[in-house]
């Protein structure tokens, strides 16, 4: 048998394309593998989430009821008016990296110098707004009664609209009252912090306020949360009701399924720490810039790979957002 060898002109070399595959250079090759990597992991997480979503989808909280607070406007209902303005923010800051990098193919260092900033600038933006969003999610704002069952009961008055438990419970002043502990009281619930009231002050509140009634978290055909008559919510609550919950955790939500809590917290805080780590390194990239680094290389190549990981955290957001708030 014989063998035909050909030629190709780079023998002993075990590559023969160029200089790198693609004409990409070592170091930007492995930031697209990073970014193909994690890309499969927040698919596996939004994916998870969606699953359950499907699974409950008859008690999944209304995200236009959950995002509906803004900064310095208490009182005012502006559904997903904030996460529009931080998504805004963070695809601008996209744009100015994209800047960034085109001003360092033309060695603009000065033009450079300027975009890096504004883009750190506006990831400073939107990680803070996360922190402010997370914070007003965990303390929440009406409050809510937890069933035997893990289920939540919301009030609202006779038009439909939301009503804290402030503005139901009464309040027993010459009662003390004592957190209750699985131990010690009932063996399925528990209280991580005393509430601001008792299930037993809600109670008489809604027997004293004719106007308002119980909403279940559960939807209508119309894609609405179940409203019970007068005496439905009554006896309900008092068949039902066994914990006060304020706010949202990695065990309750006041808003309807523990689960959407947990993913939220878990996949938006893999986002926000993507993000700050994207903050870290552009910042270690805008003092090299500041410096002169990239100008005696005489290529701003570095800006370039921080630019792609900064895009590829704009574009999950992208899908964060629309699984959490769009849809």
């Amino acid at each position: 048998m014989s063998t035909t060898v050909v030629n190709t002109g780079t023998e002993g070399k075990t590559w023969g394309g160029g200089s790198g595959p693609l004409q990409a250079s070592y170091g930007k090759m492995m930031m697209w593998f990073f970014i193909v990597s994690d890309a499969l992991t927040f698919s596996g997480f939004l994916a998870a989430y969606g699953f359950s979503r499907f699974k409950f989808i008859d008690s999944w909280p209304i995200a236009d009821e959950v995002f509906t607070h803004f900064p310095f406007l208490h009182g005012v209902e502006a559904p997903m008016y904030y996460v529009a303005f931080m998504t805004f923010i963070l695809i601008m800051s996209s744009v100015t990296m994209v800047l960034a990098v085109d001003a360092g193919h033309h060695l603009n260092k000065a033009k450079v110098t300027i975009y890096m900033f504004l883009t750190i600038i506006g990831g400073i933006i939107f990680l803070g707004s996360q922190a402010w969003e997370w914070n007003t999610f965990i303390k929440g704002d009406y409050g809510a009664i937890q069933t035997k069952g893990g289920n939540i009961l919301q009030f609202v008055n006779t038009d439909g609209q939301r009503v804290a438990l402030k503005d139901v419970a009464l309040v027993d002043t010459h009662k003390e009252r004592i957190q209750q502990e699985s131990k010690s009281g009932i063996w399925f619930a528990s209280e991580s912090a005393l509430p601001s009231y008792t299930v037993n002050e809600v109670i008489n509140g809604l027997e004293a306020k004719e106007d308002i009634l119980v909403r279940t978290q559960m939807l209508d055909e119309n894609g609405h949360k179940t409203v019970l008559s007068r005496e439905e919510s009554l006896k309900y609550l008092k068949d039902n009701g066994v914990a006060v919950i304020e706010g949202a955790n990695l065990q309750v939500n006041e808003y309807g399924s523990p689960l959407f809590a947990d993913f939220f917290f878990f996949i938006t805080g893999f986002h926000g720490f993507h993000v700050f780590s994207g903050i870290v390194l552009n910042i270690i990239v805008f003092f090299n810039v500041v410096i002169g680094t990239y100008e005696k290389r005489k290529s701003y190549e570095m800006v370039e790979k921080v630019g792609l990981y900064w895009h590829f955290v704009d574009l999950v957001w992208v899908f964060v957002f629309t699984f959490f708030y769009l849809v």
